[in-house]
């Protein structure tokens, strides 16, 4: 191992996504800066400049020692750099850490742990460094290709309202409600063979959702029994909910209460499959489309180290 490749062995990588957030990054950047030197932070950084850049700059940064990676950004810009660990091959997952400063829109995984969506706040929990072992999972979808997540994962109603945020991502925050509204009136739902452990469910279906984390679409509870380290999925199989169910029940859609309707079921398992029969629903991980049709779900126990409140 050369020299430079153990000095950063304790020095934390930066990925940070400039396009992120709808406020000034390089005021933002600057005060990051500033905040890390002063909780004398070693750092280095790079900022992504492409689509899926985080990929190859994780790559880029295990090889050259660095085990400690801070991302920069939303949900986006973490789901790349988890799929950046789980797809290289220098070290085991588990021996790199990650801690995330939120600059995004969405910002849905930062919540199961309370991190807070506060640069000063989210930089003193990284200079405390309480860590956990967190679960990944891997999906497969028809194209033989794989896809980590680390939050929620599904395909149906959700894929269709990440679908639409694409086209909505100028309006804020508010692009979540409006791609919901869109989904309610022109999502069509699909019949769906679901498959896992010794079960076989065949039914019409809005969405089903495979959780490792609480939150999801902006904030919203569809996962029962969240334990991000336990080596199970939180399914839910939303059956044939309509515009009026969601709509009367849309309290509960951000208490969590939602999985206690009648048109609800929620599992446990560690690998799923589900075969939709009458169309090809968007797929979706962590809030990124990662294709359509089938997908096969298996859980990584304790696959990647993150920095928690």
């Amino acid at each position: 191992m050369s020299h430079f490749v153990k000095q950063n062995a304790g020095s934390w990588f930066i990925i940070a996504n400039p396009t992120s957030g709808n406020r000034n990054f390089s005021k933002q950047w600057k005060e990051i800066q500033q905040l890390l030197t002063n909780k004398k932070i070693d750092f280095s950084v790079a900022f992504t400049q492409f689509s899926k850049h985080e990929i190859e700059l994780v790559t880029t940064a295990i090889q050259e020692g660095f085990r400690n990676i801070i991302s920069i950004g939303g949900d986006g810009t973490l789901h790349h750099v988890v799929n950046g660990i789980m797809l290289q091959r220098y070290v085991k997952t588990s021996d790199i850490t990650i801690a995330v400063i939120p600059l995004g829109t969405g910002n849905d995984w930062i919540k199961t742990y309370n991190i807070p969506n506060n640069l000063e706040k989210a930089i003193e929990i990284i200079h405390r460094n309480k860590t956990i072992l967190q679960d990944i999972g891997a999906l497969e979808t028809d194209t033989k290709t794989i896809s980590y997540f680390n939050n929620v994962a599904g395909l149906g109603y959700d894929g269709y309202i990440v679908h639409k945020l694409n086209s909505l991502k100028r309006f804020g925050a508010v692009a979540y409600l409006l791609a919901g509204i869109s989904g309610l009136v022109f999502y069509k739902k699909s019949v769906f063979t679901i498959i896992f452990d010794d079960k076989t469910i065949e039914t019409n279906c809005l969405m089903t959702l495979f959780g490792i984390c609480k939150f999801s679409g902006g904030g919203m509870q569809f996962t029962k029994d969240i334990n991000p380290s336990d080596g199970f999925f939180d399914i839910t199989i939303a059956k044939n909910l309509n515009l009026f169910d969601l709509i009367y029940n849309i309290k509960k859609l951000y208490n969590g209460n939602i999985v206690h309707h009648k048109k609800i079921e929620t599992y446990k398992t560690k690998e799923i499959t589900v075969i939709p029969k009458t169309s090809k629903p968007f797929i979706q991980a962590d809030g990124e489309l990662i294709g359509t049709g089938k997908v096969t779900a298996k859980i990584i126990q304790k696959a990647v180290r993150f920095v928690v409140n």
